[in-house]
């Protein structure tokens, strides 16, 4: 059963105060120990700390669980060892009954579920964290997949934003007294909008309608295509194809399929929605990409994308100050970097200083490193690494906050990445990713 009204926020609260108590008694007992033992201590404390908080906002469910899952993506405000444990964090949330799947369904697109489906199964594909997914057919025989949205999800979210609104207000004035502060009211709403695209499956259907058509002139990509007649702001209705999980190595090599000729599809799909289009998919975990099961996948795999709620558009603007960043990243020139962070609002007042030395730094490790020249020809791991460097500068910088938007751009690249180096190593990613990356480059203001 949910928790409404207080008891979230004192759950909440009391967390928070026996989380800086434990932390306070670590640093207490830490001052008559070596460095080391210290270290070991905060991190015992850390670890203890992060698993009741991971508990409660499991418990909690709805917005709480997804600010957790959230925070665990801003390595600007937590530090990596907490970051881990909360993206364990997963809402479960057990099926509706089949009475209560027809009842939302029927009401969204006013119609009788026999009506609108010649067949529809009762049983859910998968049920997560605001809806669940049944496979159906249309009355022309189309194999159909429904996302159907649970019919309390916007009321309950709804409240818990109010309740989460208030807690970073409150965490605001609490760390206002310090020289710079995390901006958490700036990670509300941030976090509140994501969540109120996540929530209206029109604005997905649309989004992965241009994406479909922005990937269309590539036979190896597939989107599935919105069925707009049964696509309502609560029910998403999109064709259905048989497919393997893009990490499921032995379907795959039963198929014939080299993961190689996988990883290279989705490389391009990423390098083109992010570096051409503007528009990308944000969320590429293996559970959002398949290889369709047909029988010329061995000599021409296809991949397919599903899941469009998270997806993220890159203003004109952003655009423009990333590639001015990039110029400065390559021309390791620190005083257009920091112009650029501030232009972006990375900065907060008083923290320039501290910020434009770790930057200094940062350039100094990825030169020792190979230097800027050599980034266009970098592997995948080396890449990874200069993510790992900005990623250290975030966490390791006072006063440094990215924008969600630029976060998620940041975060998808290295996932994709990441998913390199876990199917095939051996894939030279950026000769796949330098050619639309220049183009971008060169379309400098």
């Amino acid at each position: 059963m949910r928790t409404s009204g207080i008891e979230p926020v004192l759950r909440i609260v009391l967390c928070g105060a026996s989380s800086l108590l434990i932390f306070a008694v670590a640093g207490a007992r830490g001052l008559l120990e070596t460095t080391e033992s210290r270290a070991d201590r905060r991190r015992r404390a850390l670890t203890h700390t992060v698993r009741r908080w991971v508990g409660l906002l499991g418990e909690l469910r709805g917005a709480y669980a997804k600010a957790g899952q959230f925070a665990a993506s801003r390595p600007d405000l937590i530090p990596e060892e907490a970051a881990a444990a909360l993206r364990t964090l997963r809402d479960r949330v057990p099926p509706l009954p089949p009475a209560e799947i027809r009842r939302a369904i029927e009401a969204e697109l006013e119609m009788p579920l026999e009506e609108a489906f010649k067949e529809f199964d009762p049983l859910p594909l998968g049920a997560a964290s605001i809806a669940q997914v049944h496979r159906a057919a249309l009355p022309d025989g189309t194999p159909v997949a429904v996302k159907v949205q649970y019919p309390w999800i916007q009321a309950s979210i709804s409240a818990d934003l109010k309740v989460l609104r208030t807690l970073a207000r409150g965490l605001l004035r609490l760390s206002s007294n310090r020289r710079w502060t995390f901006d958490f009211e700036r990670f509300f709403a941030e976090f509140a909008v994501g969540l109120a695209e996540e929530l209206d499956f029109e604005a997905e259907a649309r989004a992965a309608s241009e994406i479909a058509a922005n990937l269309a002139d590539d036979s190896s990509i597939q989107v599935p295509r919105v069925i707009a007649s049964h696509t309502r702001t609560r029910v998403l209705t999109m064709t259905y194809y048989p497919c393997l999980n893009i990490a499921d190595s032995t379907g795959l090599a039963n198929l014939g399929v080299q993961p190689s000729k996988v990883l290279e599809i989705v490389v391009r799909a990423y390098a083109k929605q992010i570096f051409q289009d503007g528009l990308f998919h944000a969320d590429p975990h293996p559970g959002n990409l398949f290889v369709l099961d047909e029988p010329e996948a061995s000599q021409n795999p296809r991949v397919l994308f599903v899941d469009f709620g998270l997806h993220r558009r890159l203003s004109p603007e952003l655009q423009n100050e990333m590639r001015q960043g990039i110029f400065a990243l390559m021309q390791r020139n620190v005083d257009l970097f920091v112009e650029r962070m501030n232009a972006l609002e990375m900065i907060a007042p008083g923290a320039e200083l501290g910020v434009r030395k770790a930057v200094s730094q940062m350039l100094d490790r990825i030169a020792s490193e190979g230097g800027s020249d050599a980034l266009m020809n970098a592997p995948g791991s080396q890449v990874l690494s200069l993510k790992d460097e900005a990623k250290r500068l975030l966490e390791e910088t006072p006063g440094l906050q990215l924008p969600n938007d630029l976060l998620l751009y940041a975060k998808t690249l290295a996932y994709v990445f990441a998913l390199g180096e876990e199917l095939d190593p051996n894939v030279d990613l950026m000769k796949i990713s330098v050619p639309y990356l220049l183009q971008f480059l060169a379309a400098r203001d």
